[in-house]
């Protein structure tokens, strides 16, 4: 008698630019064994050390839509005029593998997801305050000054969108961050009906727990403030 199919479990991973989330990503897929990472195609032009095939596949927009109508994305949405999508066929791929899959994607391609996938486990990183943000930003040198205020725009409107997602993880202190991202990771895969857990196993999920929606809000409020401060003296930082 044949196994029945290994169904993945999905995570999505959203945060704003500059919130340090590539990084994270990175650094997971180092750690954790049988998760297959979904590459994105875009429109979009490559960045100085972007390679095809390894941080995005760079496609036409003739193509992409081809694409699009080929029903051949789990999701896509346009982003400050370029086109990105999560292409089906890494979701087939890692069930035959019998791996779980990684989705670094945004707020509207996360919405979609959800609603094709209401299982998937859905993460948003935040910077730790819109200062540290704009910093991070200035920092990576990537961006014009009209480009890094677009985006500072659009991660106001993107983290209000938390409250969306089912784990919140603050990226403060970025090895504190990957033990964190990796322990939501391992708990969910844990959290098998019926099983013990062993001491060390025990830890992993409280660390994943203190990262639950409803177990971070308080410390969310302090960083809304931060992005809606601005607006509200008119001023900038």
């Amino acid at each position: 008698m044949m196994p029945p199919p290994h169904k993945p479990l999905v995570y999505i991973i959203s945060a704003p630019s500059g919130s340090g989330k590539s990084t994270l990503v990175s650094e997971l897929l180092k750690m954790v064994p049988d998760l297959d990472f979904s590459i994105s195609y875009t429109t979009r032009p490559p960045r100085r050390s972007e390679q095809n095939g390894k941080q995005y596949f760079f496609v036409s927009r003739a193509e992409f839509q081809q694409m699009t109508r080929d029903d051949e994305f789990l999701e896509y949405a346009e982003v400050f005029g370029h086109l990105y999508g999560t292409a089906r066929r890494f979701l087939r791929e890692a069930e035959q593998k019998g791996h779980d899959l990684l989705l670094d994607i945004d707020v509207q391609g996360a919405r979609q997801v959800k609603q094709r996938l209401p299982d998937a486990i859905s993460i948003f990183i935040l910077p730790p305050d819109r200062k540290t943000l704009e910093w991070r930003l200035r920092k990576r040198s990537e961006d014009t000054e009209e480009v890094i205020q677009r985006r500072l725009v659009t991660a106001t409107r993107e983290i209000e969108n938390y409250d969306k997602y089912n784990y919140i993880l603050v990226n403060d202190q970025l090895q504190d961050s990957i033990q964190s991202l990796q322990a939501i990771v391992r708990s969910e895969r844990l959290c098998r009906p019926g099983r013990t857990f062993s001491e060390e196993e025990s830890k992993v999920l409280e660390l994943a727990e203190s990262c639950r929606l409803a177990n971070i809000r308080d410390r969310v409020q302090p960083i809304l403030a931060s992005f809606a401060a601005p607006a509200v003296s008119g001023g900038t930082q």
